[in-house]
């Protein structure tokens, strides 16, 4: 079963389609960062969020969306542009059938980490110990992706 996840974001949004293996462990289908432009409009920039989470649906077929809850303590700005891109990724997955879980910090970190106020280094460091990576580079937003895909077959037992 492929699972669509998402480290939703406004200017860069990571996300990743991970399938769980029975006997190993879990399978990367495949994971990037979507990156929308300053220079658009702010319907421009969620009108190509939800053309990438389409295309991304489309090709992959997942039949379930791992999604990371927000949390903002200081720009309320950035919040609310934030909860716009994370409000479109969500219709548009609920629109195309699939089924939406939706997951805080603390339990991503405590399922990939064991520790609920783990940092981001320690994510980057635990998910290519609990899935096969393809080597490449890739940014913070993209792990965070990855890790709340993991922490979604490890809470739901997909």
């Amino acid at each position: 079963m492929n699972i669509l996840a998402i480290d939703p974001g406004y200017e860069r949004l990571g996300f990743a389609i991970l399938d769980k293996n029975k006997k190993e462990k879990e399978s990367l289908i495949f994971s990037d960062c979507f990156k929308t432009s300053a220079k658009n409009e702010h319907a421009v920039r969620l009108a190509g969020i939800q053309e990438k989470i389409s295309a991304i649906i489309d090709e992959y077929s997942p039949q379930e969306l791992a999604i990371e809850s927000l949390f903002f303590n200081t720009n309320q700005k950035t919040a609310m542009l934030v909860s716009e891109a994370r409000g479109t990724v969500v219709a548009t997955a609920q629109n195309a059938g699939l089924k939406v879980f939706e997951y805080t910090p603390q339990e991503i970190k405590m399922a990939v980490c064991g520790n609920g106020r783990g940092d981001k280094d320690a994510v980057i460091k635990m998910v290519p110990l609990l899935v096969n990576l393809p080597p490449k580079k890739r940014l913070d937003d993209e792990y965070d992706a990855i890790a709340c895909g993991l922490a979604h077959l490890a809470i739901n037992k997909a």
